[in-house]
């Protein structure tokens, strides 16, 4: 679903009273005893990112804190919104407003008080509350936003912010493949059907017991079978002549490489009942390599192999 991105609502109307910051001071933020420094999924919010902050609300939620850094319950509040943020992991942002040093910018979100908390979502503020908070409360409150966020469709989530940012991890490497299935590989790249046929083979004869060199053997042969195959002319012959083994084979062969396996499946064991026994192995090992194309867990191929058990015993 898409959302217009409406024009941020915040307005530069009100003002932010710091009279009542006569309380306990705190180290700034980074320091030991003061608040952490920003970084992870907390923003310092200024008079330069403000705009960016309101219009990223459009994309994830953003929690806003206006505080006073250095006064001891707001860094408080702010390291456990800080902890939370983190935990979240970019579910949300959280943007540390300096009330004292953005004055201007405080006066947008025209709140009283500090510590204040706000939420931004889709560029709306959505005050959350005033003063000390405990951990659950706030908890809360977070997932309150979450969910609004949602119905509003702002599901995506905050990067990280440098700094202290999780680190993220890295991308599994794939294991390279034995020779003998990249040179397969490489031959089916370039159409070389042939090739691949052939260094399947070797890499079976070499361990019998190789399943991806089996799986891989049967997929290009069923490749190999169905190229420059005129749809329409192998269905119309099927039709034609029901009991014509081979026009059957063409037609299950097709519905296999277009992903109809139950089709494929069913039309070669309905042959099987009365087929005389060189016409039953063919059948058979056709349906085989159909069960390694599809590969030996797939339900599909458990139901067919007891049709198939039936049909030969």
């Amino acid at each position: 679903m898409t959302h217009a991105t409406p024009e941020p609502s915040i307005s530069t109307r009100g003002a932010v009273d710091l009279s009542a910051l006569n309380r306990p001071q705190s180290p700034p933020p980074g320091e030991p005893g003061g608040a952490p420094s920003a970084g992870g999924y907390v923003l310092d919010v200024t008079d330069a990112n403000f705009q960016q902050v309101v219009q990223d609300s459009t994309t994830y939620p953003v929690v806003v804190l206006l505080w006073i850094p250095t006064d001891q319950s707001n860094a408080e509040l702010g390291s456990l919104l800080g902890r939370l943020a983190e935990e979240y992991a970019g579910r949300f942002l959280l943007g540390r407003l300096d009330a004292q040093a953005y004055p201007q910018v405080a006066a947008a979100f025209q709140v009283q008080g500090v510590p204040t908390v706000v939420a931004v979502i889709q560029g709306q503020p959505l005050p959350l509350f005033q003063g000390a908070a405990g951990e659950e409360q706030v908890r809360g409150v977070l997932d309150q936003v979450l969910a609004a966020a949602e119905q509003s469709g702002v599901t995506g989530r905050a990067p990280g912010q440098g700094g202290d940012a999780p680190v993220e991890e890295a991308e599994p490497v794939e294991e390279p493949l034995p020779p003998l299935h990249q040179e397969a590989y490489d031959a089916i790249e370039r159409d070389d059907l042939d090739t691949a046929v052939a260094a399947y083979e070797k890499a079976i004869k070499q361990d019998p017991k190789d399943a991806q060199a089996v799986a891989g053997l049967a997929q290009v042969r069923l490749l190999q079978r169905t190229q420059g195959a005129d749809l329409q002319a192998v269905r119309t012959a099927a039709a034609d002549a029901p009991a014509d083994v081979d026009a059957q084979l063409a037609v299950a062969d097709l519905d296999m490489l277009g992903g109809k396996v139950e089709d494929a499946f069913a039309r070669l064991l309905e042959l099987l009942p009365g087929a005389d026994a060189d016409t039953k192995e063919t059948l058979r090992a056709r349906l085989v390599d159909y069960f390694e194309v599809v590969g030996p867990t797939d339900p599909r191929v458990g139901k067919a192999r007891q049709r198939l058990a039936i049909s030969l015993y």
